[in-house]
């Protein structure tokens, strides 16, 4: 186990292949999940990259620390990070929140961005009362009451089968997320629009959706990539919220097709 202290926080990260000389992945997950979620990524793309990964403040097994976040308070988390590792410029691969993030640290230090994948994410996502009316539903009924309804919103009808351990071991990860911090990650999505910073992107960008997400659907993410110039988009087939535990094949697949088009860093 790897942590770095940022600000208060201590911050759990896993760096692999660092100083290969390959371009870096930074990846960003999502709210309710920690890195190893992008495992199965990982063992797609093969021995090409290098990868950077951590859990976001308030979950897997870094520190809750003091709540509501901003999404400043990921960026610095993610910025401590890379300056940690010594890593001058990434891809930066955001899922979700992930994708606000990322679109945050562009924002702040666009120095460090090779490119950017935004998946099922967008500008701006949901509405306050949304978020807000989650954050007392957490706060009365504990974060187990949303596990079936951000299920659905997650994933296909097919991938839910009872019998898919992928899918128990989902629910056992969110079930299992602070809910401070899931909390606290509720008011930083709440509070951030990137509108019209996602129009100064100024980097090769892709937008992933998959046609199932009950979160950020097909049409928001088109929304996303009509605002930044010469970003591409995609949609994954049979997929939903987290196209990297419902269809990491194809995902990793296409997300390469697009990092095989970039200009050395």
């Amino acid at each position: 186990m790897n942590f770095l202290r940022s600000g208060d926080n201590a911050i759990h990260f896993r760096a692999t292949g660092l100083g290969s000389g390959k371009p870096v992945i930074a990846f960003i997950n999502s709210l309710g999940t920690d890195f190893r979620i992008w495992q199965p990524v990982i063992d797609a793309l093969g021995e090409n990259y290098a990868f950077v990964l951590h859990d976001k403040r308030g979950h897997g097994l870094s520190d809750i620390g003091a709540t509501p976040y901003s999404i400043d308070d990921h960026v610095d988390d993610l910025i401590a990070l890379l300056d940690h590792l010594g890593v001058k410029k990434a891809i930066i691969w955001g899922l979700s929140v992930g994708g606000l993030v990322a679109q945050g640290l562009f924002a702040r230090r666009p120095d460090l961005a090779q490119a950017l994948v935004l998946s099922n994410t967008a500008h701006k996502i949901g509405t306050a009362d949304m978020w807000n009316g989650r954050i007392e539903k957490i706060s009365a009924d504990g974060l187990s009451s949303l596990i079936d309804p951000v299920m659905e919103r997650w994933f296909t009808p097919a991938f839910r089968d009872p019998s898919n351990v992928i899918y128990a071991g989902a629910r056992n990860m969110l079930a299992r997320q602070p809910a401070e911090g899931y909390s606290g990650t509720c008011a930083a999505i709440r509070d951030a629009d990137f509108t019209e910073a996602t129009r100064r992107i100024s980097v090769p960008t892709l937008c992933v959706a998959g046609d199932g997400d009950g979160s950020t659907s097909p049409e928001l993410i088109e929304t996303l990539a009509s605002l930044i110039p010469g970003a591409r988009s995609i949609t994954i087939e049979q997929c939903g919220h987290i196209p990297c535990l419902e269809q990491p094949a194809v995902y990793a697949k296409a997300v390469s097709d697009f990092l095989n088009t970039l200009p050395e860093a």
